[in-house]
């Protein structure tokens, strides 16, 4: 029999890098580049600071080098070594909230990558607030102790005022253009992170910019103790052995969420112990009766401000300025739990507008991170084939992602994503989950369709418009020379047969004045209230309007009308009126027949796009 032995984190995943996701050169990169992206964001929410991001990505050779740089708050000297270089160091396993990486794996197995595969060191720059000079090392990881060995280090001047950069020179191979490439995967980090500002340099030398479009910053999520839905007994044998308390009582109320004394002497009943045992003393059968102990017992879900969500409005946001879509929606579910963990789901869609695909195009998320591999075996993309996405106005084979110009974004959001692999590539199908999904999907999918339905209505009004526009002029004229009449304009009759509120201006001129009189007609089916402007250079005088304004002058009126009522508004101009048509804010602009549609600046965002409000 050979001799045992034992062996060290860093050692095992030298010889196991496939599991961190390093399974050949292009996803490697992919991976070095996500790990260093997930820690500077990470750092800088953590501190307050708007993420500015930078990566470059040169050839080194045969090899490729990756710099990533971000303005966080730096790292101190003392951390710098084992923050890179030790496996598993500075984790938030323990935590039980949500982020983007708990293993404690990601930059130090990037630093490990580059070490295995070129035998160049990371070299990192960092600096804090208070320090004058950057701290500068050349590290590698001794694996067989899981280690940081230092080559070299010192300070130097860096123009950053803190912050923190990364350079390794790894194999890889640069992939453009498609779906599992760098350019995707920080196009698909910006969109889920809105707040953030990427810039990426690509091998090139062509420089990519993924625009901030929030200065939100996330709220951080707390760390919550365990709650007792969620333990098994494993890890309920470790608790109890690890525990500061001295009693059971003490141990359920101070090692567990939502166990106040009631549900401390509930669960104590249960279980048939008196309280006051000492928990170190529990073995295996004593823990078990605990552990069924939980299960029997209502207690109240566990806290949600643990977790960080997006929001619908920030997601909409980030859409529109990625895809330009006519139409975009997002939901936001309320968070829920499966197995103890809570977690949340939120969806958007966006549709139309510049959006040019035969498929709809589908972006995964988990705790902000984008999923680019293994989408067939996700419980996202199985929870978006399982809608019926023809009931919404989408072409689609069965089981398969929808068809059209369409984007769907899917989040999930835990602190404990059920990964398929150490990799974290895709969900597992968990039941809880992928019905929460579906259920925001189809939430989503109905105000796709009231969407497409009204376009279609419109499209059609629009056809008929257009030929009535072209017979009744036709008509109105033989009639009139037939009845030997004077011709009169169509407008009124079009705007009348269409469904309009139709607006007309005549204007009279009389001792240097011209008397403007606007009418409106309101030939809808509701009663409409909507604001009249005319924007005017010179002498106003008007009743019933408010006038404001100092180099050109504003009339408005707020106007309510019945349907079937008109209206007349008046006023007297001494100079000209500067908009072609009366302006009209509050009215749809399919409604609007003879005047021109606002576009109020501070709602530009609503008014371009359709929203949950429309």
């Amino acid at each position: 029999m050979s001799e045992l032995k034992e062996i060290s984190v860093a050692e095992f995943f030298e010889k196991n890098k496939h599991i961190l996701g390093y399974t050949n050169p292009a996803k490697a990169l992919i991976t070095v580049v996500k790990e260093a992206v997930d820690n500077s964001l990470d750092a800088c929410e953590e501190a307050g600071i708007l993420p500015d991001i930078f990566v470059r990505i040169t050839y080194s050779g045969e090899n490729l080098r990756v710099v990533v740089e971000d303005n966080g708050p730096g790292i101190k000297k003392e951390f710098v070594a084992r923050a890179f270089g030790k496996l598993l160091y500075g984790s938030r396993f323990h935590e039980i909230r949500q982020s983007r990486g708990q293993q404690g794996i990601g930059i130090s197995g990037a630093v490990l990558y580059a070490q295995l595969t070129t035998g160049k060191p990371a070299v990192i720059l960092t600096k804090t607030a208070d320090s004058q000079k950057a701290y500068k090392v050349h590290l590698y990881i001794d694996t067989k102790r899981n280690e940081p060995v230092i080559e070299k280090e010192g300070e130097e001047d860096w123009y950053m005022p803190h912050g923190t950069r990364i350079e390794l020179e790894i194999v890889g191979s640069y992939v453009k253009e498609k779906k599992q490439s760098v350019f995707e995967y920080l196009r698909e980090t910006s969109v889920i992170n809105p707040h953030a500002k990427i810039t990426f340099i690509d091998p090139e030398g062509k420089i990519y910019e993924f625009k901030r479009s929030s200065n939100e910053i996330p709220k951080i999520a707390k760390a919550v103790k365990p709650h007792p839905h969620g333990i098994e007994l494993g890890k309920l044998l470790a608790m109890l052995k690890s525990t500061n308390a001295t009693t059971l009582r003490r141990f359920l109320k101070e090692e567990f969420v939502r166990i106040g004394d009631k549900i401390a002497d509930e669960i104590i009943a249960v279980s048939g112990f008196t309280g006051s045992e000492d928990p170190h003393s529990f073995g295996r059968s004593d823990a078990q009766r605990l552990l069924e102990a939980f299960k029997k017992v209502e207690l109240l879900p566990p806290p949600t401000d643990c977790l960080s969500q997006i929001g619908e409005n920030l997601l909409m946001k980030s859409l529109v300025a990625e895809f330009a879509p006519e139409f975009v929606f997002a939901v936001t579910r309320k968070p829920k739990v499966y197995s103890g963990h809570p977690f949340f789901v939120e969806v958007a869609i966006a549709y139309g507008g510049e959006i040019k695909s035969e498929k709809a195009i589908l972006l995964r998320y988990a705790n902000k991170v984008p999923l680019l591999y293994q989408q067939g075996g996700c419980a996202i993309t199985k929870a978006v084939e399982s809608v019926n996405w023809k009931s919404y106005g989408l072409e689609q084979n069965k089981d398969e992602l929808p068809m059209g110009n369409v984007v769907i974004l899917v989040h999930l959001g835990s602190t404990n994503i059920p990964y398929t692999s150490e990799s974290k590539e895709a969900i597992a199908i968990i039941p809880e989950i992928v019905d929460e999904i579906r259920l925001a999907l189809q939430e989503a999918g109905r105000r796709l369709k009231e969407f497409i339905d009204r376009k279609n209505r419109q499209q059609a009004k629009k056809k008929k418009e257009e030929v009535i526009v072209k017979v009744l002029p036709l008509i109105a004229k033989k009639v009139c020379e037939v009845l030997e009449k004077d011709s009169f304009e169509v407008d009124r009759i079009i705007a009348r047969i269409m469904g309009y509120v139709h607006f007309e201006r005549a204007i009279l001129e009389r001792n240097g004045f011209k008397e403007v009189t606007l009418r409106v007609y309101n030939f809808t089916k509701l009663r409409r209230d909507f604001k009249v402007v005319e924007s005017c250079d010179g002498e106003v005088k008007a009743e019933n309007a408010k006038i404001f304004g100092e180099k050109f002058t504003t009339i408005s009126w707020n106007v309510s009308l019945a349907p079937n009522e008109e209206a007349e508004l008046k006023y007297l101009l001494k100079g000209r009126i500067l908009n072609k048509n009366p302006i009209v804010e509050g009215l749809d602009a399919s409604l609007i027949s003879g005047a021109t549609p606002a576009i109020d600046i501070n709602q530009e965002f609503s008014a371009k796009h359709e929203t949950a409000g429309d």
